[in-house]
């Protein structure tokens, strides 16, 4: 469903007016947090060659680690539904919390007692700054839709991307089925 307010917890999902832009071309984003001083979110459907393991040498741990977005990519965050093992975490919406205490996730990954499902690792960030976020809106850049997944985690790749788009049927349809690069066509 298609909103036009701007809330964390909501999904932004790419118009296929930003094709071009290699960052953001069918990415759905998580929106972590919006406020006075502007608006952080993750996207969920790009993963990275990497994997937990890879980036944190002390955690021998083979979760699949995502492109968050391009702010800070040297940085590893995480999104999670845990909030009784991870202390200090931020509510999102609906059960979805981002960060929290470091020292647990990685006490809890080592005894194995955190699934796939119940968290995902980003890589930077999307972040935008005080009234960006509604520019871009208003320029098409992204759609606004409340998120109505049952479990956030499950958006794995760009077909997520083509899914939401084909719900939205009307000249969606046709941008869900074209080729990631329409030059190519």
């Amino acid at each position: 469903m298609i909103t036009k307010n701007i809330h964390k917890g909501n999904l932004l999902i790419a118009e296929p007016s930003i094709l071009t832009d290699k960052s953001f071309n069918r990415a759905i984003i998580l929106l972590t947090e919006h406020n006075e001083e502007g608006s952080i979110g993750f996207i969920l459907n790009k993963p990275s060659q990497f994997v937990v393991k890879d980036l944190v040498f002390d955690i021998d741990n083979d979760f699949r680690v995502y492109i968050g977005g391009p702010v800070e990519q040297e940085n590893m965050y995480f999104v999670h539904t845990l909030p009784e093992l991870i202390p200090d975490s931020i509510e999102v919406a609906n059960g979805i919390y981002w960060g929290g205490n470091y020292e647990a996730v990685k006490s809890y990954l080592e005894k194995g007692l955190i699934k796939k499902n119940e968290i995902r690792f980003f890589l930077g960030y999307s972040g935008w700054s005080v009234e960006q976020l509604q520019q871009e809106i208003k320029e098409k850049t992204w759609l606004m839709m409340k998120n109505s997944y049952s479990n956030i985690f499950s958006i794995n790749d760009a077909k997520g991307w083509k899914e939401k788009l084909m719900e939205m049927g009307g000249k969606y349809k046709i941008w869900a089925n074209s080729p990631e690069d329409p030059s190519l066509n």
